[in-house]
């Protein structure tokens, strides 16, 4: 009688299938503990049952076999740590976006939406202390996050004189990468580290806001757009944003508000 489990008494064991099992054979992964050179049967100790399991969960968790490999490959337990994290990281990035489209397909499929309320305003030259930078598009969150977070400790909310806003060029949504400006309207714009005196200059803009969670502002861009391009002669340039209220006002996505506009061309200014 052989020592050992068979590869079907595995299998039972670690949930793992009998192929399954011999593709980690195969790949180097989890090899048999003995294979029986004249029957070719292959035999797995009890020992090995936890790096099945271990095998098993990782694989639930879409990780690549290569890093799996690497974590089951380290003695150190910081090492692995920080292998499955980086792991868990990009999965938590692909349930965002995952979660992006299923919000914005459900808007799009709607069949009650309502006209998108939108108003034509004329914005004067301004001077804000800002940050500016080229930035790819799939780095926009980060970016956007650090620069206002030094234009917040910069500037105190007493010495604002309204609501934080954006300019997003047209190269970042058409190129994937382009310049973005995020700003602090304030009484005495001051340079200090990233942040300098900006001129904005004065536009004409088609106005929406955008309600609740960014998750499908995609959507509202597109309906303003539209908006614009059928009742106005749309011109060149970045798109506004102005931050009514957002995350660094209340956790309550439900009570945010971003307002967008669509730079426009009006004869006669309202």
């Amino acid at each position: 009688m052989h020592a050992g489990l068979t590869i079907g008494e595995f299998a039972t064991l670690t949930h793992l299938s009998v192929r399954t099992l011999r593709r980690y054979h195969e790949s180097g992964l989890l090899e048999p503990a003995t294979v029986d050179a004249a029957t070719g049967y292959r035999y797995y100790a009890a020992a090995q049952i936890p790096s099945a399991q271990v095998i098993h969960r990782l694989r639930q968790l879409d990780v690549p076999l290569a890093e799996v490999k690497q974590i089951l490959a380290t003695d150190d337990p910081l090492l692995r740590a920080d292998l499955v994290a980086a792991h868990l990281r990009r999965l938590e990035d692909t349930l965002d976006r995952t979660r992006a489209a299923v919000v914005s397909l459900r808007t799009l499929l709607r069949t009650d939406t309502d006209e998108l309320p939108v108003r034509l305003r004329s914005d004067p030259a301004r001077t804000v202390a800002a940050i500016r930078g080229t930035v790819g598009f799939d780095g926009v969150h980060q970016w956007y996050a650090a620069a206002m977070a030094e234009l917040d400790a910069a500037f105190s909310p007493d010495e604002r004189t309204g609501p934080p806003g954006g300019r997003y060029a047209n190269e970042l949504f058409t190129e994937g990468s382009g310049e973005l400006t995020v700003f602090h309207p304030v009484r005495e714009p001051r340079a200090s580290g990233r942040i300098e005196v900006v001129e904005l200059p004065a536009v004409e803009l088609a106005i929406a806001v955008h309600a609740g969670p960014h998750d499908d502002i995609d959507v509202t861009y597109g309906r303003l757009g539209s908006w614009a391009t059928t009742h106005t002669m749309t011109v060149a340039g970045p798109v506004h944003e102005t931050y009514l209220v957002g995350p660094r006002d209340t956790d309550e996505s439900a009570q945010w508000r971003t307002e967008i506009g669509w730079p426009i061309f009006r004869l006669t200014p309202g």
